[in-house]
């Protein structure tokens, strides 16, 4: 079995779907790995790595020939996909609701397209989670973009010259990266508070040390979606939300927004006028923006100023940790794939309850019930 690993065409996006790390593990598996020339260069990975870990690197038209896998960070172009053997799976971050017509490309094209963000959240599934290994260091990342923006420090220092307080961090959506911004705005010796529609992470919250802002005794509170993400709230929930958030936001220097409802725009969580009621110098990070953003204002791929408050809306954080994320994100390909093969068939063989949720197509056409419906 060839695995081909392309050289990413999206705009900005420096991540790699395979790492020299990863290589040698597929090659254990006996399979043949082909890099695309430059592939990992953004995220520091250069061509000698890989071919020293066992790859041929070349051209990209080389390294798709008869390939019967086709590794990528986000989606190619069905129509660059030429030369791959027929029906060859392409495992990557596929955006199957933003980009439909991409989806019918890959079934018209005979590709057997995998959604790795449709991966199901099943504890066996844990390893392969790409929007969790990429959602961490997103939070993460946000706090450092949060502290380069705010022009005062974190933690509270006491000097002969006086006390300088610590800053007031208030994270919106309490997921994966929610989570490691809690935690990484602590090290840095934040003062933090969190709040979340799902009532069951108030305890996670406070286990790092932050304090939960909950709306308490009002329909809606357990806000569970499906897969372990939010669901939508009752308008009385909402309302309460706003109210007590209102409060609150107008109190902080820095809000980082995570919330996000698959498949589904954004939820709006910051008004204009909560935003105004921040003090000049206050610092918001929409790690939501492309999706619509959580807060009014925010543009897709600026920092902006509205009310003397500055709006971060980097695109595609994971990106900005390009060799982390990478690393990471190739690990997930792996630990799939290699969960499924299959040595007598020399490639992957997918079951029922992973396979059927992350197959987009299969035989020329779009078989994912999430896509159907």
């Amino acid at each position: 079995m060839k695995i081909a690993v392309l050289r990413e065409q999206a705009e900005g996006e420096r991540r790699v779907a395979a790492t020299p790390e990863t290589v040698k593990k597929f090659i254990a598996l006996g399979a043949e790995m082909a890099i695309e020339a430059g592939a990992g260069e953004s995220a520091s990975y250069a061509d000698a790595d890989y071919a020293a870990a066992g790859a041929v690197v070349g051209t990209r038209a080389a390294t798709l020939q008869d390939a019967g896998i086709i590794l990528g960070v986000q989606g190619p172009d069905p129509a660059s996909l030429s030369g791959a053997a027929p029906g060859a799976m392409l495992a990557a971050s596929l955006n199957p609701f933003g980009e439909r017509a991409r989806v019918d490309g890959y079934a018209a094209a005979g590709i057997e397209a995998l959604a790795m963000e449709f991966m199901p959240r099943i504890t066996r599934a844990q390893s392969m989670d790409i929007l969790s290994s990429q959602s961490n260091l997103a939070g993460y990342k946000a706090v450092l973009d949060a502290a380069a923006e705010y022009d005062r420090a974190f933690p509270m220092m006491m000097t002969a010259a006086g006390t300088v307080s610590a800053a007031r961090v208030f994270v919106m959506g309490v997921g994966v990266a929610g989570l490691q911004a809690i935690a990484t705005a602590r090290r840095l010796g934040a003062q933090v508070s969190a709040t979340d529609v799902r009532s069951a992470t108030k305890e996670q919250i406070q286990s790092l040390g932050a304090k939960p802002i909950f709306v308490e005794n009002v329909a809606g509170i357990e806000g569970e979606g499906s897969g372990g993400y939010a669901g939508e709230m009752s308008p009385e929930y909402q309302a309460a939300q706003a109210e007590l958030v209102s409060g609150h936001i107008a109190k902080q220097d820095i809000v980082i927004t995570t919330a996000l409802i698959p498949g589904r725009p954004a939820p709006r969580l910051i008004s204009a006028a909560q935003v105004a009621s921040m003090r000049p110098g206050s610092v918001i990070v929409d790690l939501a923006v492309e999706q619509g953003g959580n807060v009014e204002g925010a543009v897709a791929g600026e920092v902006v100023t509205v009310s003397g408050v500055k709006i971060v809306g980097h695109r595609n954080v994971p990106s900005r940790l390009a060799a982390d994320t990478s690393a990471l994100f190739s690990r997930n390909l792996f630990n799939f794939l290699s969960a499924f093969w299959d040595k007598e068939a020399g490639k992957p063989v997918l079951d029922e309850e992973i396979g059927d949720a992350i197959r987009l197509t299969r035989g020329g056409a779009v078989v994912n019930a999430r896509l159907l419906s």
